[in-house]
């Protein structure tokens, strides 16, 4: 068994262990952690009850009654003794998104933190190529990482408001597809129409970790239409298959 030392483990109480592959939001990285997760999938072994991945990390609950620790990390030194392959990307996903500032709650903020007019800073947003990194917080909050420079800003020191659901999120150089109404440090960039989270849809999650993302910028009249339609179930944002 080769001895692979480009990860570090890290207990999480009894019955989860963490595989930390890095220590930064890296396409590459995520990469070494969607390879291992899709790895203890295909070799559903007994004791193993959940994987977890994250932007560089990947947390594995198991049964200790069932599988040792000392046997789950043999087990993870084998897989990556194969320097298993990252997953490609199967689809591309088209978001629309309204940037108008009557919807777009914080775009005006966020434009004038990066000395931009709200034209320039809607622009910029939806030329990004992100790739959905991990779910997290809350049910369906799809983590964004292909942010452009130019708005990666810091989250804010206080939260703000509740912000509305589907809201399109800036902060701390990423940016986030939220799904419920609640309080948050992010800025309000836009809204999509969507349901990222469906629990009752054929696919609740409706893109896959790893997965190309692209917005497409709306008008307000555009994204009241097309939020009915969502409304009533019907999937408004466009997948275009690359694999």
């Amino acid at each position: 068994m080769t001895d692979v030392t480009n990860y570090r483990l890290l207990d999480a109480g009894e019955r989860a262990l963490v595989v930390e592959f890095g220590a930064t939001v890296d396409p590459a990285i995520n990469g070494q952690v969607l390879a291992l997760d899709a790895a203890f999938v295909a070799a559903r072994i007994e004791g193993v009850r959940e994987t977890v991945p994250t932007y560089r990390s990947l947390m594995i609950h198991y049964d200790p009654l069932v599988i040792s620790r000392e046997k789950l990390v043999a087990r993870i030194a084998d897989f990556e003794a194969t320097h298993p392959a990252a997953p490609a990307p199967q689809a591309r996903w088209i978001f629309p998104c309204c940037y108008d500032p009557a919807i777009a709650e914080d775009i005006a903020e966020l434009a004038a933190l990066v000395k931009l007019d709200v034209a320039e800073a809607a622009r910029i947003h939806a030329s990004g190529a992100y790739r959905a990194y991990m779910y997290g917080f809350a049910p369906g909050y799809c983590y964004l990482g292909g942010l452009p420079e130019t708005l990666a800003v810091s989250r804010r020191a206080t939260v703000r408001p509740p912000t509305p659901e589907n809201a399109v999120l800036v902060g701390g150089g990423l940016s986030l597809i939220a799904t419920f109404s609640m309080p948050t440090g992010w800025y309000v960039a836009g809204r999509t129409p969507e349901r990222m989270f469906a629990p009752h849809r054929e696919r609740p999650f409706l893109v896959d970790v790893g997965d190309e993302l692209r917005f497409e910028a709306i008008d307000a009249a555009t994204f009241a239409a097309l939020e009915s339609r969502a409304r009533q179930g019907e999937t408004i944002a466009r997948r275009e298959a690359l694999a």
